[in-house]
């Protein structure tokens, strides 16, 4: 690709950017970032990274918009050459996952020439441990789909207060915030990801987004055979299929007939591309292995909603958490004693239990802790019990 033809792209990717008025945190967060370190933006596919940094590019005319996806030739040298030309202080760079040798071009412009940088990935990229020491010239931003407050901002214009954890445990959430509920069942079957503002059938393209990021994304971070990729499709399909208790490496590695060495690396892959979350177990007696949830709305589209909607209750509660930096931990006996499904690490006095209207107070039996939450469906807020939806309304 030429010059002129890099030109007209990076024209066009100003001018989509400018269509797109509403925009999510992670802009203004970039925007007022100051220093020397590049910026990368990790997240699924579909989270709506393209759209931020062609709003990036939009607003800094002296910006350069490229995308990888199709590069060819050395990054390093393409980037030297605009700036010799063009002097643009800041590149935009899209989908850098495309680029083999991303991180050790990267550290070459890093140290060399006199730019920023942003970038956006659909993999969440091994910089830390590589071995191009990128670690203090990169920081890392996680880019998720819409939380249940964006969702009903861009899509219908309601503005909800963000709650906090002490808002929820003190009975304080203003009946406005409950509002947002009317839109949690739009929101958990597919509203959550940016491209169905504007797609009726949202799981008709996650489908398609679920085998490119099997077979084009994860084959650029991995050494994997072809039949590799059959087994994660299969991988993922068990536990699409599955409940949410008892899947971890040896139920996976023992219902796709593979060792838990390949378990662990798939899940690690899929993790990796945003498809599957692992979930570390917390507490005391408990079991090694992670607990794996799904990403929203994957699950969809193996089960439907009515014999998701428990999994789904989960994958919601926990993906909230892990867009607020949140680490969560399950808690399980290995004697099976019934306790709270999950704990934060950094608040070990709170512990979570996440179900549907029957969830009790019993489920906390013999955990002694200060602060009692039962997530579940509905509106009630009696007690211990609070709606599940108002995860979606937390603020980091």
């Amino acid at each position: 690709m030429n010059i002129d033809q890099l030109i007209e792209l990076d024209r066009l990717a100003k001018e989509d950017g400018r269509k797109y008025e509403k925009r999510r945190s992670i802009y203004e967060e970039i925007s007022a970032e100051a220093g020397a370190h590049f910026t990368g933006i990790v997240g699924p596919r579909g989270a709506g990274k393209t759209v931020v940094l062609k709003q990036l590019a939009a607003a800094n005319e002296r910006s350069f918009y490229v995308s990888l996806d199709t590069m060819e030739g050395s990054l390093f040298e393409l980037i030297k050459t605009l700036h010799e030309t063009m002097r643009p202080p800041l590149f935009l760079l899209d989908e850098v996952h495309a680029y083999a040798r991303f991180e050790a071009d990267l550290k070459k412009i890093y140290d060399v020439l006199q730019v920023r940088v942003v970038f956006t990935s659909s993999t969440a990229l091994g910089m830390y441990e590589s071995g191009y020491d990128l670690s203090r010239r990169v920081l890392l931003k996680v880019l998720y789909p819409f939380s249940l407050r964006e969702y009903a901002r861009f899509k219908y214009g309601q503005e909800f207060d963000a709650v906090t954890l002490e808002d929820i445990v003190e009975n304080k959430v203003s009946p406005d915030a409950l509002r947002a509920g009317e839109h949690f069942s739009a929101y958990i079957q597919g509203g959550l990801m940016p491209f169905a503002l504007r797609e009726p059938e949202p799981l008709a393209l996650l489908k398609n987004i679920l085998k490119t990021v099997i077979r084009k994304d994860i084959p650029r971070i991995a050494k994997l055979l072809t039949d590799e990729l059959d087994k994660i499709e299969q991988v993922v399909r068990f536990i699409g299929l599955s409940g949410v208790d008892g899947i971890n490496y040896s139920s996976v590695a023992k219902n796709v007939h593979v060792t838990n060495y390949k378990a662990e690396q798939y899940i690690t892959l899929l993790e990796r591309a945003f498809v599957l979350h692992r979930v570390s177990p917390g507490g005391s007696n408990v079991l090694k292995e992670p607990k794996v949830v799904m990403a929203l709305p994957y699950r969809l589209l193996y089960r439907p909603l009515s014999e998701a909607i428990g999994g789904l209750r989960e994958d919601f509660f926990v993906e909230a958490f892990r867009a607020l930096n949140k680490e969560i931990l399950y808690l399980k006996s290995m004697r099976g004693q019934k306790t709270p499904d999950y704990l934060l690490r950094d608040r070990s006095d709170i512990v979570f239990e996440v179900g549907g209207k029957g969830k009790g107070r019993s489920q906390f039996k013999g955990i002694s802790v200060a602060k009692k939450i039962i997530f579940a469906d509905g509106y009630e807020m009696t007690g211990i019990r609070q709606p599940l939806f108002l995860a979606g309304l937390l603020k980091g």
